[in-house]
């Protein structure tokens, strides 16, 4: 099992509301799963997809990734974890603004130990792949859309991940690029990785191999 996620909950609390953000949540992905979470805004999707992520823990239930436990793990140690095997690819991107497209790529390697840190060799093979090359010394700010989304990917790629998690991936792209990112996303289950998608929209969920739907923090097939 590439990534389990047995009876998770997680609520969010202020002084004068409770919002029960995931509600007895499981799931599971194996090595050349694609499956797609869609929901409206608020039912709990991005809660889930950082909750799988290893980034925000749940209140109770178990995240297991490769066998593995992260959130028993350290904080540190579940960084490194994260860095290694898994992907992430965000609607709004989250390139850094004042570095360039390569730098922006070999960015993902710093969560690794230098040993383990990928050669510049696999960042510029992947500018090619993504067709940035020419871009590679540009900044965001510089990239249309497309782009920007493109280096993403990159960014998501460069550690051999085996699982990717994308939240909204073509929400701010025309349906060409959009077109593009889902092939990739398509090309990365058929090599063996697994990708765990977060959608509001039934044209992208349809793409997937499963869809499953998202109310109120209760996940439903």
């Amino acid at each position: 099992m590439l990534l389990s996620l047995e009876r998770l909950n997680k609520v969010y609390s202020t002084s004068s509301t409770k919002v029960q953000a995931l509600c007895d949540v499981s799931l599971s992905l194996n090595e050349g799963d694609f499956v797609a979470v869609q929901g409206p805004s608020g039912s709990g999707k991005s809660t889930l997809l950082l909750t799988a992520g290893t980034m925000l823990a749940p209140d109770s239930g178990v995240v297991s990734i490769l066998g593995e436990t992260p959130y028993a793990m350290t904080a540190n140690v579940r960084a490194t974890f994260r860095a290694k095997h898994i992907g992430f690819v965000f609607q709004q991107f989250h390139l850094v603004p004042y570095l360039n497209v390569l730098e922006n790529v070999q960015a993902a390697s710093l969560g690794l130990p230098a040993s383990n840190r990928t050669a510049n060799f696999k960042v510029e093979q992947l500018l090619e792949q993504f067709g940035l090359a020419s871009r590679s010394r540009h900044y965001p700010s510089q990239l249309s859309m497309g782009e920007r989304q493109r280096c993403c990917i990159a960014r998501a790629l460069l550690n051999d991940p085996k699982l990717l998690l994308a939240d909204e991936p073509s929400g701010s792209l025309d349906e060409s690029n959009a077109q593009i990112v889902m092939v990739e996303l398509r090309r990365f289950v058929k090599n063996g990785g697994a990708v765990l998608l977060v959608t509001h929209d039934s044209r992208v969920a349809q793409l997937a191999d499963r869809v499953v739907q998202m109310r109120s923090g209760v996940l439903s097939c």
